[in-house]
Order: structure tokens, then sequence, then C-alpha cells
């Protein structure tokens, strides 16, 4: 089992909690329960699903279409890659219950299950679904006593639940024009020189277009300015390490940050826990 991080104290009003962990019983999920106040979550994206619970309080998602309050009974569903923020809608701040099941366990359902054809994608955003909530803090709970018999059980119930009635095969993706295109080559070149990326005048350079003409077009494509990609990108990476048992120093030097301090700011801004709580919640 994993290791809580920072002071637990239940429900909207007391200090900020996290714990953000695997069980090796149910493969291919993350979980996270918190409790946030003053935390904020910079705009990002994650390789696979959101699926989350409010239990306590309001949070503030900020959405490419706008901002979504959400408070104790309501799921919050995003679908991979898609931009957001989070932070308190209230002073009290929010608790929540949260799991990032894989595309590969999420695609295993919608098979089992036998309603999706396709790579499944959420229809909505957020829904007040009491019972789903509950399913989900219910898998928490399971989890976190060991229980793997009813934490699988609970955990392929609220995914089927999410799918049959917020789900349809994501769209093909289409041809993307010139401007894409650019945008697509710059993030290759981001992921490939992470570590020493180029200023964007040289990056626009290299691809043959102009520094605001590509800025626009990244924005467009991934949501965010590539700078902010590059620093999500690079917390991805620090995590795929960190799994992998690597020390917090090396990985900060690996991905590009200039040292470990600087990865455990965005790193815990992003994930919501610190490099090495992050580290040894997957080790125990």
């Amino acid at each position: 089992m994993g290791k809580e991080t920072g002071t637990r104290e239940d429900g909207p009003g007391g200090r900020e909690w996290a714990r953000h962990w695997r069980y090796p019983q149910l493969p291919g999920l993350d979980l996270l329960r918190a409790h946030y106040v003053r935390h904020t979550f910079p705009r990002h994206a994650h390789d696979g699903y959101v699926i989350a619970a409010v239990t306590g309080g309001i949070e503030e998602i900020g959405m490419p279409a706008g901002t979504l309050r959400a408070g104790p009974g309501s799921v919050v569903l995003i679908n991979p890659e898609v931009p957001h923020s989070a932070r308190a809608g209230e002073p009290e701040g929010w608790a929540y219950s949260t799991l990032y099941p894989s595309r590969e366990l999420i695609t295993e359902v919608a098979a089992e299950i036998g309603t999706l054809r396709g790579t499944p994608g959420f229809t909505a955003e957020m829904v007040l679904d009491g019972q789903g909530a509950k399913l989900i803090t219910d898998v928490h709970r399971a989890a976190e006593t060991g229980n793997a018999l009813a934490a699988d059980t609970l955990l392929r119930a609220v995914v089927a639940r999410m799918l049959s009635r917020h789900a349809a095969p994501l769209p093909a993706r289409t041809v993307a024009r010139a401007g894409g295109t650019d945008a697509e080559r710059a993030r290759a070149v981001l992921e490939e020189r992470m570590a020493a990326p180029p200023s964007l005048e040289k990056l626009a350079t290299e691809l043959g277009t102009s520094p605001f003409a590509l800025l626009r077009a990244f924005r467009e494509r991934y949501g965010m300015p590539p700078h902010t990609w590059l620093t999500d990108a690079r917390v991805r990476r620090a995590r795929r390490l960190l799994d992998a048992g690597a020390a917090p120093a090396e990985v900060a030097v690996t991905v590009g940050f200039t040292d470990q301090p600087h990865l455990n700011r965005h790193f815990t801004r992003i994930v919501g826990v610190p490099p090495g709580a992050y580290r040894r919640a997957r080790a125990l």
C-alpha cells in the first residue's frame, strides 16, 4: 500500500493533504485522494483518462470550453490529452477521490460491455451522479484496505457505468492543416530535445515558419503554449522515470529541469504531491 503525504484532516476546512499512489492489484490505474485549499493545478493534460468524484467543497476545473464548478456528488470526466486546470472554488477548498485509468484499461472495459466500438471517449465533462461518486470513493476504500476483489469489482463497475452513460467513440482524427502540422513537428522536436530545447524563434526557423504563427498553431493544437506544454511533458516523463525507480535528483537533470528543487516545484503543482512522496508511494 502507498503512504499519505501531508497532514490528513478530512473534509473542507482542514489543512491540505494528498495521497497519490498505485495499488499493485489494479494495474493500469493511478489513485489520488486529496483535500486542497491553496493548491492550484496549472494547465496540463494526462496520457490516460480522469474520473473524479468531488466529496467536499467546490472544485473549479478550467476546460477548453469554459470553467466547471463541481461540488459533492459531481463526477468529472476528462479524456486523454485534454488540457485543463483546477483550483478551489471556495475558501475552504475541495476534497476529491480521483481515478486515473489508462487507455488500455478503458478500452478493455469498453470491449467487455460491448456497447462502444473504436476508441471510447467521454461525451460529458461533469455529471451529477451520487451513486457513481460513491462507487469511486468505494474503489479507494477497498484499495486502501487491501481488498483486491472488491477494488477490482468496483473499479470495473464505475468505469462501465461512466462508459455506458457518458461515452461514445472518439471521432477519427482529421488531417492537420499546415499550421497543425507545424505544431506536431514542434512537439516532436521538444520531446526529442526536452533537456535542451530551442527558443521559440529558433524552433520556428527550423520548421520554416514564424514564431507568432507557430505559437498560434501550437495553442490551437494542444491548448497551451509550447513552454507550458514542455513543462507538462517533462513532468510526465519524470513520473515514468520515478515509476522505474530513478532518484528525483537524477530525474530532474534527465528531463531538463535545472535542479531537484525546480523539479519539485513543477511536479508538485501538476501532480499534486512532491516527487519524493510520489516515488515512495510506488515503492511500498
